[in-house]
């Protein structure tokens, strides 16, 4: 016996609709990364593809166990949180970490550290 059972018509559907949603937004994040020829360009792909997806999959589990359990499920709420934080941060010291490689390797495909000082004055 499967708790999707006593599952309504109109949860179900509504449930299968948001996850395949948030596995095909995932999948397009997925396939950016391999397509997308710079890591620059790279990054950006899979870190909304996760976001989105995640956003997505995460209200379809909401829905399914609140409906299943007849009270409110929020610990879908405590995941979206994190990995909402976590994947901006995560980008940004990956960038950061790729810029300071490829300034200090010399690589012509990053504005050097004068032109960004230039863009933002201190004070």
């Amino acid at each position: 016996m499967t708790m999707s059972e006593g599952l309504p018509a109109w949860a179900a559907l509504l449930t299968a609709v948001l996850v395949l949603l948030g596995a095909a937004v995932t999948l397009i994040g997925s396939i950016g990364l391999l397509r997308l020829r710079t890591f620059y360009a790279r990054v950006h792909a899979p870190t909304l593809g996760t976001t989105l997806g995640m956003a997505s999959i995460l209200a379809g589990s909401a829905l399914f166990f609140s409906v299943a359990e007849a009270r409110p499920v929020v610990h879908e709420i405590l995941i979206a949180v994190f990995v909402t934080l976590t994947t901006p941060v995560t980008l940004m010291l990956l960038v950061r970490a790729a810029l300071y490689r490829d300034r200090t390797e010399g690589s012509r495909d990053v504005p050097p550290a004068e032109a960004v000082e230039d863009l933002n004055p201190p004070g």
